[in-house]
């Protein structure tokens, strides 16, 4: 089964897409921290609602009344690296500062963790719906 045809699942993969390009420029942060005139960067955030809505038609359900509700979703959207605002420049210029860069180390590991259960849950709810347990 290819689940690269289930929306759900091709969102769940480029939010974890997006987690791991995260992880990599926070983990640059920290090791640039010494780096003279070195300015922070981040990952500008991922949003669902808006790729649900963007999807719009690509998931038709059967409705056999005008009244039912249609639904479509669909992975889209890209990511964009930018420098943050905002923070105080050490006398070297550098814009690094590990306890945020920490903390959003940290966000992003429960978020990972987050969607890695949402991932599981929905394997076992497809193998359920299979006729297989494990």
């Amino acid at each position: 089964m290819d689940l690269r045809h289930i929306p759900l699942f091709t969102m769940i993969t480029r939010q974890m897409e997006w987690l791991t390009s995260r992880q990599k420029v926070l983990a640059q942060n920290i090791a640039n921290a010494d780096t003279p005139n070195y300015q922070a960067k981040d990952l500008a955030p991922l949003d669902f609602a808006a790729m649900a809505r963007a999807a719009g038609n690509s998931l038709k359900l059967k409705t056999t009344s005008g009244r039912h509700i249609t639904v479509g979703l669909s992975a889209g959207g890209s990511s964009k690296v930018f420098e943050t605002k905002g923070v105080i420049n050490s006398p070297s210029g550098n814009s690094v500062v590990i306890e945020d860069e920490l903390m959003k180390v940290s966000e992003s590991q429960a978020e990972f963790e987050l969607i890695t259960r949402l991932y599981r849950k929905n394997m076992g709810m497809l193998r359920t719906a299979l006729g297989r347990r494990r």
